[in-house]
């Protein structure tokens, strides 16, 4: 028993991007002895991205059809309890969407697996996997370990782990298995959830404001600012408890996590909680007042100024 079994993830004909993340995550524990990565695309169409996943470096890819056109979450529980009774692995690993949520917890407690959702880090060591995620209402970060668990299954954070590169040859399988009669639900249409007026995961340059803003009025003032430089703005989660910026807007371990290009912190202090949502961000530049503020231990580029100072000079050089 050994490896690691991947479930990719796809919608309207595309693979998702948090499939690509799911394999980067599976590479690592790989590499640190976990065994083999094997993806298993469970579809009517899963040979459509076949050719994507090969060129991730995965040992082997599975391709495994299902009778009916779309998602329906007790045919991927069949495929996947068969997929797992066949192969034990070690680590199966799928996102925490909310595909997988209609299945994922149903398919661990059934079979007694080790289970964690909303994974923002796993490693593996002499004592197997080890997971990480929020606790106590996002204030503290857990490890958890799975002591006498053959299998462990997460639920990994879409965003939290970087997405596989690179390029190899993988073994393809074709697996059939009965799955006719195990859907439950009859497909009406698809409806894209509202999303709030910006959708800060797919932004490049992210200018983000913390508690270092004192005032509702100066929002609009930053918010005019980020337009001005090209970037969008987000925040830290005291500004969405005020109530001064939406929380589709938020980064941190309760809001969103981002990977921008350059993500821009004025007057955040970096609270763990934050710094899970960003830190894996290409270039962070970070002001605060504060010399010892936790955010510049992540930054690339820092600043102990006081924010308005900067915005100011900001204004000027973006007139």
């Amino acid at each position: 028993m050994s490896g690691v079994i991947v479930l990719g993830e796809a919608r309207r004909g595309e693979l998702r991007p948090v499939s690509l993340e799911l394999i980067g995550a599976a590479r690592a524990i790989s590499e640190q002895g976990a065994g083999p990565v094997t993806v298993a695309l469970i579809a009517a169409d899963a040979e459509t991205y076949v050719e994507q996943v090969n060129r991730l470096g995965v040992q082997e890819v599975l391709v495994v059809p299902t009778p009916q056109p779309q998602f329906e979450a007790h045919v991927t529980q069949a495929a996947l309890e068969a997929l797992i009774e066949q192969r034990r692995p070690s680590v199966v690993l799928a996102g925490h969407t909310i595909d997988s949520l209609g299945f994922a917890p149903a398919v661990a407690a059934r079979g007694g697996l080790g289970f964690a959702s909303n994974v923002t880090g796993a490693s593996w060591g002499e004592q197997g996997l080890r997971a990480q995620r929020g606790a106590y209402g996002e204030k503290l970060i857990a490890e958890l370990d799975f002591p006498d668990k053959q299998t462990v299954l997460l639920l990994l954070r879409p965003g939290a782990f970087a997405p596989a590169e690179g390029s190899g040859s993988a073994s393809i399988e074709r697996v059939e298995l009965d799955l006719a009669g195990r859907a439950r639900t009859e497909h009406l249409e698809l409806r894209d959830p509202p999303t709030g007026d910006v959708d800060i995961t797919k932004a490049d340059f992210l200018l983000s404001i913390g508690r270092g803003v004192e005032d509702e009025d100066q929002v609009a003032e930053l918010e005019r600012l980020a337009e001005r430089m090209g970037a969008t703005l987000s925040a830290s989660r005291p500004l969405v408890d005020a109530g001064w910026i939406d929380a589709a807007r938020q980064v941190g371990q309760s809001g969103k996590t981002v990977t921008p290009k350059v993500y821009l912190a004025l007057g955040i202090s970096g609270a763990v909680q934050h710094l899970v949502g960003m830190s894996k961000a290409q270039t962070i530049v970070a002001v605060n007042s504060d010399h010892e503020a936790p955010i510049f231990g992540v930054a690339q580029f820092g600043a102990v100024a006081d924010m308005f100072e900067v915005a100011a000079e900001l204004e000027r050089q973006f007139e």
